[in-house]
């Protein structure tokens, strides 16, 4: 079982980081979308940081869902247009 939650939090980390480097903003910065889709990328990297100390101090049921959560703001980012994600693959649901 503990098995089992060490792969989904390392897999869901991973999710989440190239989550954030595949999104490309598409807004011009100083417009709502744009600070929109800033504030989405903020809370996406904070909850890959929070996870990473989580996982660091051997947390893993919180590391897990702070990366799920992050996933979360990413994916429903793109989904309202705020960023720019491929159309293929299983980084988002787009």
């Amino acid at each position: 079982m503990a098995a089992d939650l060490a792969e989904k939090t390392d897999r869901y980390e991973r999710l989440l980081a190239e989550a954030l480097d595949a999104a490309e903003d598409v807004n011009p910065p100083n417009t709502p979308l744009g600070e929109s889709a800033a504030e989405y990328r903020e809370m996406g990297q904070s909850y890959l940081d929070d996870g990473r100390h989580f996982k660091a101090n051997d947390d893993l049921v919180n590391a897990l869902a702070s990366f799920s959560y992050g996933h979360g703001w990413m994916d429903a980012g793109a989904r309202i247009g705020l960023f720019k994600v491929p159309d293929e693959g299983h980084l988002f649901t787009v």
